[in-house]
């Protein structure tokens, strides 16, 4: 069996409306809601920061355009459709 864990937020009481309401209309309750919340909060946290650490081990490795050459890449692309078409 998972483990579970209470914790405890303060929220201000327009937000706290909404939470409930939302609640009443999908027939969940409050913490149901807030659960849901965090975990997609969690997921989608980890995987940017997985993204940007990626980004940042490509820049160490040296893999990477500066402004300039992708500029110059972009432009590049444009003169490639110009004359396709």
């Amino acid at each position: 069996m998972s483990k579970t864990a209470v914790i405890t937020a303060r929220l201000d009481e327009e937000t706290l409306k909404s939470l409930d309401a939302l609640a009443q209309s999908q027939e969940r309750t409050r913490a149901w809601l807030v659960a849901k919340a965090i975990q997609r909060y969690v997921k989608e946290e980890t995987e940017f920061r997985a993204f940007v650490k990626e980004g940042e081990d490509a820049i160490d490795r040296g893999d990477y355009l500066t402004h300039e050459e992708m500029i110059a890449e972009i432009k590049s692309w444009k003169l490639g459709r110009k004359r396709a078409a």
